[in-house]
């Protein structure tokens, strides 16, 4: 009886919780205005988006004045590699729903619920020149360089980010500074017309890494599965070192 086959990558729900953890840049796009840059973003698991975005702006203004299903909008956010690449863009996801205002009694109770798990410093702007607001998701969206996918609010609901989310950069920068013969290791997985660009690790989950490859016909992405996927950092320490062709090598620190 044949093996089933393992998983290689993450869930289409998953990719789109580990980009919108990754993401540093968003902004909020609403009928009829501009473009609205987000200072905070957090997806919940209870299904919507908290957003802070300047208390003067006019997206706002309208998500205060309008009923109590909200108002059209979709949350764009971008996520950059923590390399300085030719392409830094790893990933965008659009998230589509209704924005609704939060009470002004409440905003600072839910600044304190968001910062639980999201402890970014723009919280403190809630209340003095951060409003925040609900983004109440309806559909979501991530594209890459292997195309776009679209995932159910229920998935997305039950969905997590990879569990390496947080350590992901930092593993990049170290790999990328202090080990390039391990990457020049990875990198004998490539195919032969990416063998003579510049590679670079790109991203790096509990299923496998990818690398990124600058040609001169352009930029490219190859994604290099791991035997199984990791369960904490020694696991995937000695997978990368396993893909790279020496079990035993040393030089991955823990991070």
């Amino acid at each position: 009886m044949p093996r089933p086959t393992p998983t290689v990558t993450p869930s289409t729900a998953e990719r789109v919780r580990s980009a919108c953890a990754h993401a540093e840049q968003a902004v909020l796009a609403m009928p009829g205005i501009d473009p609205t840059p987000v200072s905070v973003h957090h997806v919940r698991e209870c299904g919507d988006a908290v957003i802070a975005v300047p208390t003067t702006s006019v997206a706002a203004l309208v998500a205060g004045n309008s009923p109590d299903a909200g108002a059209p909008a979709v949350l764009e956010l971008t996520d950059h590699a923590p390399l300085p690449l030719r392409e830094p863009v790893r990933a965008l996801v659009w998230l589509r729903g209704w924005v609704r205002a939060v009470p002004a009694q409440a905003q600072r109770a839910l600044a304190g619920e968001v910062a639980k798990e999201n402890p970014d410093s723009g919280l403190l702007d809630v209340g003095h020149t951060a409003t925040l607001l609900r983004l109440v998701i309806n559909s979501a969206v991530v594209a890459d360089s292997t195309g776009a996918e679209s995932v159910s609010i229920d998935e997305l609901r039950v969905a997590q980010p990879d569990p390496f989310c947080a350590l992901e950069s930092a593993w990049l920068l170290h790999m990328d500074a202090d080990h390039a013969d391990v990457v020049a290791q990875l990198a004998r997985h490539l195919p032969p017309r990416l063998q003579h660009g510049i590679v670079h690790p790109l991203a790096i989950d509990r299923y496998g890494l990818t690398l990124r490859v600058e040609g001169r016909d352009g930029d490219h992405d190859f994604r290099l599965p791991f035997n199984s996927p990791a369960d904490d950092i020694e696991s995937l320490s000695r997978a990368v070192r396993t893909l790279a062709g020496c079990p035993f090598l040393n030089g991955l620190r823990r991070i």
